[in-house]
């Protein structure tokens, strides 16, 4: 038998190294970090998904399959986004639990202006006969041909719809939409929060006057390199909005089209987990509140629990937003607080707390009091276990869940996030 010499098995080890697939991946930084995959998509699903539910049963009614218009596709993330929705009916021993089942989808067309993106869909799905990408800039108009048939669902996703830089290219948009629906249809709106912490230097009442924002894409890089790199970021022109604004624009649609374009809801996604919160580019007293919660995630990890406290800063002659801000900054502090008041108070070897647990103020909100009980069972029921790191990959994991439920539960859809999201139906008779 012929002996095989190490150094002749090399070769297959950095064949696999130079394939991306040996990548030791964090959750901590870039476009698909932890606060991404599992708050922001997370928050868009659930949002999204009795909504969607509702269309692929009208669709399934009509005997047909759902066809899905996606503005602003990039590298597909849209679709990526809506393949994760799952049917939260389903019983515990389902194993098919996705809405957007291949058998359900008819059609998803992905556009977008941007051509590398483009290809790195193709690249991603194009093998997949019911799903297309094409070139065109949808700031121009509903990129559909005259004999395309209408779609079902007319998707963007995080913050597309700010590339509208003036409200008209938009309002034009959302009346071809209404204007081609025969039946029914859902519109979902994705917006660039007017109102977000991360940026309270761009906080004003001159809606009219102060539409834009130069945005830097900085975010994707950790402190040292951005610093590093300051005089090549790119820079983009986005939309700023609110509530109401997104509300004129939407009616002003409908008036044009003669149809009534119905709001669903509005709700903020990333109240204080947004990009620039950890840059600091647009608020300099904005904390790197994101990449702590992004260490919440991340296995393996201890987090110091001070660094997801929030301290917000006030702006004057905002008394609204002031008032929101430091309301949602007391229940996140007070759960992170009592949390790690948990993990002190846990005995171990008797497995249970050592003393009595604090009892929350009269005045706390019903969304905290349940991220209460949530975490004293959790640390409760594994808090003693000695093996897999119990808090790193289990309590902490937890932990962050249970901020996303105040953080969502206490939004109230006005620009006060990251993103402003609309979801919209146009039904005709």
């Amino acid at each position: 038998m012929t002996d095989t010499k190490s150094n002749d098995q090399m070769p297959a080890y950095s064949e696999a190294v130079k394939s991306g697939l040996y990548a030791k991946k964090s959750g901590l930084t870039g476009k698909y970090d932890n606060v991404r995959r599992l708050w922001e998509d997370e928050t868009t699903r659930e949002y999204l998904r009795p909504h969607l539910q509702k269309l692929i049963e009208r669709c399934r009614q009509s005997m047909r399959r759902i066809r899905i218009l996606d503005l602003g596709c990039g590298s597909a993330d849209g679709y990526e986004l809506l393949a994760g929705v799952r049917d939260r009916d389903a019983n515990l021993q389902a194993f098919e639990v996705d809405l957007l089942s291949p058998e359900v989808l008819g059609l998803y067309k992905g556009v977008d202006l941007n051509v590398d993106l483009l290809r790195q869909a193709s690249d991603l799905y194009g093998h997949n006969p019911k799903m297309v990408f094409e070139q065109a800039d949808f700031t121009a108009g509903l990129p559909v041909a005259r004999d395309e048939e209408p779609y079902d669902l007319y998707f963007s996703s995080f913050g597309t719809c700010s590339h509208h830089n003036e409200d008209e290219s938009l309002i034009q948009l959302l009346t071809e939409i209404a204007e081609r629906t025969k039946r029914y249809s859902v519109v979902h709106c994705d917006w660039i929060g007017r109102y977000s912490y991360e940026w309270q230097s761009l906080w004003t009442h001159d809606l009219a006057g102060n539409p834009n924002m130069d945005y830097v894409v900085s975010y994707i890089y950790d402190k040292a390199e951005r610093e590093a790199r300051q005089n090549e970021l790119q820079h983009l022109t986005l939309r700023l909005i609110c509530r109401k604004e997104a509300e004129a624009i939407v009616a002003e649609a409908g008036r044009r089209s003669k149809t009534t374009i119905k709001p669903l809801c509005f709700y903020d996604r990333s109240v204080f987990t947004g990009r620039h919160m950890d840059t600091g580019d647009y608020n300099p007293r904005a904390l790197p509140i994101r990449n702590a919660v992004n260490s919440l995630h991340e296995m393996n990890m201890r987090t110091d629990l001070n660094t997801l406290l929030v301290d917000y800063v006030p702006k004057s002659e905002f008394p609204f937003l002031n008032q929101y801000y430091e309301h949602l900054a007391a229940c996140w502090n007070y759960v992170v607080q009592h949390v790690a008041q948990l993990l002190v108070l846990f005995d171990e070897e008797s497995r249970q707390f050592s003393g009595p647990i604090p009892e929350p103020p009269v005045a706390c909100p019903s969304p905290v009091r349940t991220a209460l009980e949530r975490m004293k069972k959790v640390v409760e029921g594994t808090g003693w276990y000695g093996r897999g790191l119990p808090r790193e990959n289990i309590i902490e994991q937890q932990m962050g869940y249970a901020l996303r439920h105040v953080v969502t539960e206490l939004q109230q859809g006005q620009g006060c996030g990251h993103g402003l999201v609309g979801i919209f139906e146009i039904e005709k008779a």
